[in-house]
């Protein structure tokens, strides 16, 4: 693209309709920049327009962010051919052009643009600093130093905002030779200056405000500060570099200075206070790098630093504002705690202190809390129950009195417990004006809770859990108004759930009528809280796995539960509630499910589903949807099979939809639903099931690799069902076909197996074996192409499940008929050595019994030429029998084909409660072990004396040891 006047005009026209609030210009605008995109110098013509000082700043800022995705998806575009289309990447000579321009431009820009820039250059820094841009910093230091001498603090910031995003990946990526180097690169040439700036800056800081200077200056100069800490912390991230600690006083002094003194000038305003916060909260982050880092150099500093962040604490309001300071201050203290200067805190009065002045006052509700219960109750709910909310006042306050305890266990659960009282004192003499007391006591109990290892038990030393149960939270269960201080209901229902297993169910189980009433409490979290207290319950396992809860306990309240739980769809935000559907799916697994119960169940649930359909937009939420439609089919028709057709009725014309307005979302749900009604059904089936066959087996259903697993699932359900339908119209080439395509792909191989595995399983032998030479030559030429661990195990399973269902003959005439003599190639190179890599119950008992089945039924291993094959046949099957299974499986992770299995993975979700139920192909055959020595022992009196000399040339000593013993165990000799 050539740059002219021609050029410019077009592309600030195409830039400013760009802003049209029109929809027909702006597209038009959009699809023309899309087009010129693919052209060679595009980028640097917009780099150039952005620069033109005439041209308007809106369209120069339009083509300013144009410019940075421009150079994200073409720098370095993507080679995967899932992403997309293959982008025009952008030539050579055209990011040498770019290169050379963009820093100065941006330094030069307005605020709005040269953010822009700034970006856009970190794009190109990611790609190429500093291998392939060795310039950029020197010229970025060179800007420094110009823009230092004449103090003109935007384009320091500028640089040192840019420097700061560079160097950010020393923060983030894992410690190789390479990022070493490069981060040396970065130390050797920037270390100094950055020093030279923060001192200059500190200066000019301590003058300014000696001087009553503007406040405008302050702030830039503050900003500077913060920057060149954000540095300081990514270039002392990987470990201490020799400059930083030559000149660690100069650092130490001056991050000490801005902990300890107070700028009322900028302190006065919001944002002038957020200015002094962010530089203090960087600080923080500093003294706690190197208190976790380099803590034997740091220990000079501790004391002054460890005094410094108290007090500032002591003096940090309650404003949401002031919150990344805060904790970030309490991390630094939590990190004291926990490292060898914990004596810090052993100090008479210094606990109690901390206990009153710093966690209390943290864990107090604040008014933003309250609001963010009111207003956005799956944010509340992410962070205070599912514990995401470790950056926030309340949880790391909580974190400071566990680290503390690590060391003073008792003394921190005294003083809290006596806190806790006071609380609960100060609540009972005004409930209604001190129920905060009450939250904040409950809140300290449940943070502090601990795990005990490998275990889901909670325990806590602060109280009686049976009896603050009592005291504490069952006045609140029993509150006559559910919707009466909801934040305390809440944090009863909280406490209820996370101590479950503490709570001997002759206590807990009298308030499930509470939880049920809570159900239709106003508040999201409340009835959210009720709804997972409820499915937690019915998790509870006692010693044994056997469930606390049964179906004859919740019987008498099902039919309120349940109403309760769809009425609660009703409350505005609560339409698409997660816990509320999981609670549902929990119920449905646990409770008798009668007709009265299915009927309003299967209409509710239906009628949820035709509704999110419209418009799926909460992934969770549509997971327990499907998963409660699949448990109540299953265990409703399973009771009850004259049900199936009422199911069928309600649930089919949903399916239809999803197929029909091809809701990719739900496709894979909507293929594992039919296959759970397909398998439940009995032959023959409805032509609404035969048409959606017809459609399975359309090459085009299989072209979105999410729904792959899922049609497979629901094509091994039709061959299963009705396989003579399927033999007999002349439909089993075209599933072949199918299996045909999955199993040439390394991505889909797996699931090529499950289809042929099922074929073999449902179908007589007359009816495949047209088709069996033209499996084995699939197979065979799979396995020349392309041999991966997974495919070997699952050609072995697939080998043995057609021995043991058609016979070692069939087996070996038609391998050979592919290719003569083929067997004893499959056996030496893939059967003998990968037989002990097999893992599963049932595959496990399946490949040992077709194994022994070969050597002691098939005449091409009975004959003499086929000895030391036989040998080491048997010496695979006595490993995979006698050898736990950590110690054969031996495999190395395979490495994933990224162009083939992208997304793959990620986009289907298998629905638990309609899963396919496996089959023991060999029920009849109790134990494998036995099954091997009696064979032997059966044989080895046909050919006696004949056995015993080849295994002791074949079989390892251990493996032969091991024989010997079963032989002894199950009385079964071989002579």
């Amino acid at each position: 693209m050539e740059w002219n006047q021609e050029t410019l005009q077009h592309l600030s026209q195409c830039f400013l309709h760009t802003l049209s609030p029109s929809p027909e210009p702006r597209r038009a605008a959009e699809r023309s920049l899309a087009e010129m995109a693919d052209r060679p110098n595009y980028g640097l013509a917009v780099l150039r327009l952005v620069a033109e000082q005439t041209i308007d700043e809106q369209i120069r800022h339009a083509a300013a962010v144009n410019f940075k995705n421009h150079l994200r998806f073409r720098w370095a575009p993507a080679s995967d051919r899932n992403s997309g289309p293959t982008l025009a990447p952008i030539l050579d000579a055209e990011k040498d052009q770019i290169k050379s321009l963009i820093v100065g431009l941006m330094l030069t820009s307005t605020p709005r643009i040269q953010s822009q820039l700034s970006e856009a250059l970190v794009v190109v820094g990611n790609h190429d600093f500093p291998k392939h841009w060795p310039t950029l910093l020197p010229e970025l230091i060179a800007n420094l130093k110009d823009a230092a001498q004449s103090n003109n603090y935007v384009s320091i910031n500028g640089i040192l905002g840019t420097a700061n995003s560079i160097f950010k990946k020393f923060r983030y990526q894992f410690k190789t030779n390479d990022l070493l180097l490069d981060l040396k690169y970065c130390l050797d040439n920037f270390a100094a200056p950055l020093l030279e700036i923060f001192l200059k800056t500190a200066a000019l800081i301590d003058s300014t405000v000696s001087s009553g200077g503007p406040v405008a200056t302050l702030k830039l100069l503050f900003e500077s500060q913060r920057l060149c800490c954000r540095i300081f912390y990514s270039l002392n991230f990987q470990e201490l570099p020799e400059f930083f600690e030559d000149h660690m006083r100069e650092w130490m002094t001056e991050f000490k200075k801005y902990l300890t003194t107070n700028y009322p000038t900028l302190e006065s305003t919001s944002d002038g206070l957020g200015l002094v916060d962010g530089l203090r909260a960087a600080v923080c982050e500093n003294i706690s790098l190197y208190m976790k880092m380099n803590e034997e150099e740091f220990q000079g500093y501790l004391n002054d630093f460890a005094l410094a962040v108290w007090t500032l604490l002591g003096n940090v309001s309650q404003s949401s504002s002031r919150d990344s300071l805060a904790v970030t201050a309490i991390k630094f203290l939590t990190n004291v705690s926990t490292s060898v200067h914990h004596t810090l805190f052993a100090g008479e009065g210094v606990i109690p202190q901390i206990c009153q002045n710093i966690v209390i006052p943290n864990v107090r509700l604040r008014d933003e809390d309250e609001e963010l219960f009111e207003m956005n109750y799956v944010e509340f709910i992410r962070r205070d129950m599912e514990g995401s909310d470790v950056d926030t006042r309340r949880r790391i306050a909580c974190e400071l009195l566990k680290g503390i305890a690590t060391h003073y266990r008792q003394h921190v659960m005294e003083t809290v417990s006596v806190q806790i009282q006071n609380l609960l004192t100060s609540f009972a003499a005004n409930p209604v004006a001190n129920w905060k007391d009450k939250d904040c006591a409950i809140y300290l109990v449940v943070s502090l809770a601990t795990k005990k290892a490998g275990s889901t038990s909670i325990s806590t030393d602060l109280v009686d859990v049976q009896s603050f149960f009592t005291s504490v939270i069952v006045p609140e269960l029993q509150s006559p108004d559910v919707n009466a201080f909801p934040m305390l209901k809440a944090g009863a229902l909280k406490f209820f759930t996370m101590f479950r297993s503490q709570i001997p169910k002759i206590h807990a189980f009298q308030f499930f009528p509470d939880l049920v009433r809570f159900l239709g409490a106003e508040s999201n979290v409340v009835h959210s809280y009720a709804a997972s207290c409820i499915e937690k319950l019915l998790q509870v396992k006692d010693e044994g796995g056997k469930s606390r809860y049964n179906s004859a306990d919740i019987t008498p309240y099902l039919s309120v539960l349940m109403t309760n739980l769809f009425n609660a769809f009703k409350f505005p935000e609560s339409e698409e509630n997660q816990y509320i559907m999981k609670c549902i799916m929990r119920v449905l697994g646990v409770a008798e499910i009668s007709n009265e119960v299915a009927a309003p169940c299967i209409s509710g649930l239906t009628s949820i589903l035709n509704e999110v359909c419209k418009n799926p937009k909460s992934p969770i939420f549509n997971h327990y949807l499907f998963e409660s439609v699949a448990v109540l089919v299953r265990r409703a028709c399973q009771r009850d099979p004259s049900l199936i057709s009422a199911f069928e009725a309600s649930i089919l014309p949903s399916l239809q939809i999803i197929l029909q307005n091809d809701v990719t979302e739900f496709l894979p749900y909507a293929f594992q639903l039919l296959a759970q009604l397909i398998e439940l059904n009995r032959p023959p089936l409805s032509s609404n099931y035969m048409q959606i066959f017809n459609l399975l087996l359309s090459p085009d259903s299989w072209k979105r690799s999410s729904n792959v697993p899922a049609l497979v699932r629901l094509l091994q359900a039709f061959l299963q069902k009705v396989p003579r339908e399927i033999a007999q119209e002349g439909k089993l080439r075209e599933v072949l076909g199918i299996f045909n395509m999955l199993v040439l792909s390394p991505s889909t191989d797996e699931q090529g197996f499950y289809v042929l595995n099922t074929i073999v399983e449902s179908l007589e032998y007359g009816v495949i074996a047209q088709f069996v030479p033209h499996i084995w030559g699939v197979l065979f030429t799979r396995l020349q192409n392309k041999r991966t661990v997974k495919f070997v195990k699952s050609l072995l399973i697939f080998m043995s499940l057609f021995l043991v269902k058609h016979g070692p003959e069939n087996l070996v005439n038609t391998m050979n008929a592919v290719q003569s003599g083929i067997i004893l190639v499959i056996l030496e190179q893939i059967w003998i050595p990968n037989l002990k890599l097999i893992t599963g119950a049932i595959e496990w008992k399946l490949t040992a019994v077709a194994s022994t089945r070969l050597i002691c039924e098939s005449p091409v291993l009975l004959d003499a030429a086929a000895v030391r094959h036989w040998g080491k046949m048997l010496d695979s099957i006595v490993t995979l029998l006698s050898r736990p299974e950590e110690e054969r499986v031996e495999e190395e992770p395979e490495m994933p084909d990224i162009t083939e299995n992208m997304g793959y993975t990620t986009a289907f979700v298998n629905l638990y409660n309609a899963g396919k139920k496996e089959e023991d192909p060999l029920k009849d055959i109790k134990d494998p072990k036995e099954f091997l020595v009696a064979s032997l022992s059966r044989i080895s009196t046909v050919f006696p004396g004949r056995y015993p000399q080849i295994i002791s040339e074949n079989l390892e000593p251990a493996n032969q040891s091991a024989l010997l013993q079963l032989c002894s165990t199950f009385n079964c000799p071989i002579v």
